[in-house]
């Protein structure tokens, strides 16, 4: 298979390492970091949310990670929010501001932003999923005009694993942006809702024909989800998810994304579910 014709902020080569910068570092919770990463010159990775970029430690090794920052708020700039769970996450967890990594990307097919306007936005995420659908979210809210109804469920397994705790702070405030959140397991400190993520779709009133739903997190939460989100009569080709977590190479080139036909890293991570649904390996 031949390279496919990738467009990224890199002018040289798309399997080759742009050096960047490590511009801040700000702890979320016990595992993950949100980490700003400053391109050199006046380069801007000029990205789609949804996409992503393949991340390298110099000596160690690269990984795919999903863009959390919007392109909307983008100034040489985009933030990266990294879950510490292997090598390469280890690696990149002990750097600071000032350290070098090497990026390439973005790659990719994000969310098709302009398709949804007129529409009322269902963001879904669980857990680490609101770093990716964060990128949509503020893209949305920036240009709010554009977009009817807008509404976050957000999930996680306890509330030392909530995401972003400030920025759900500042959505829930808005009159425009209706959000709940729900922890499967609560502490002594917790006032809010308890449960898995679908026990807050029931109670969400909307109109089907014109909702657009977006939901990302771990796999096995997708298929209860998609049962919650068809049975409100949203239309399959009004549902979209990320198979961010399949990816590797980043071009096409390993193979490890591949879901029959498909390649993750190229024709996706963002999917709608009328187009992977009878793919047996995609949910």
């Amino acid at each position: 298979m031949s390279l496919p014709l990738i467009e990224t902020f890199s002018t040289t080569s798309a399997y080759l390492p742009l050096v960047a910068r490590i511009a801040d570092v700000r702890p979320l919770t016990q595992l993950e970091k949100l980490f700003t990463i400053e391109l050199p010159g006046d380069l801007s990775l000029k990205h789609a949310p949804g996409q992503f970029v393949e991340l390298s430690v110099f000596g160690v090794g690269e990984a795919p990670f999903s863009i959390s920052s919007s392109p909307s708020r983008s100034n040489g700039t985009f933030e990266l929010c990294v879950r510490q769970a292997g090598q390469v996450t280890d690696a990149l967890h002990a750097l600071g501001p000032g350290d070098a990594v090497g990026v390439r990307g973005p790659f990719g097919r994000g969310f098709p932003v302009r398709r949804f306007r007129g529409k009322d936005l269902l963001f879904l995420p669980g857990g680490l999923g609101l770093a990716p659908l964060r990128s949509l979210i503020n893209q949305v809210l920036d240009e709010r005009s554009n977009y009817g109804r807008v509404i976050i469920l957000y999930g996680a397994r306890h509330p030392s694993e909530l995401l972003f705790q400030d920025e759900l702070t500042l959505w829930s405030a808005r009159e425009d942006v209706e959000v709940q959140v729900t922890v499967d397991r609560s502490d002594g400190n917790w006032q809010g809702h308890v449960g898995v993520i679908t026990t807050l779709i029931p109670e969400v009133q909307l109109y089907a024909p014109n909702t657009v739903a977006f939901t990302v997190g771990p796999p096995v939460m997708y298929r209860f989800v998609l049962v919650e989100l068809l049975g409100k009569g949203i239309r399959e080709g009004n549902i979209w998810l990320s198979l961010e977590r399949r990816m590797k190479c980043g071009i096409g080139k390993c193979g490890h994304c591949q879901i029959n036909h498909l390649y993750t890293c190229l024709d996706g991570p963002c999917f709608p579910y009328a187009q992977i649904k009878r793919l047996e390996e995609a949910l």
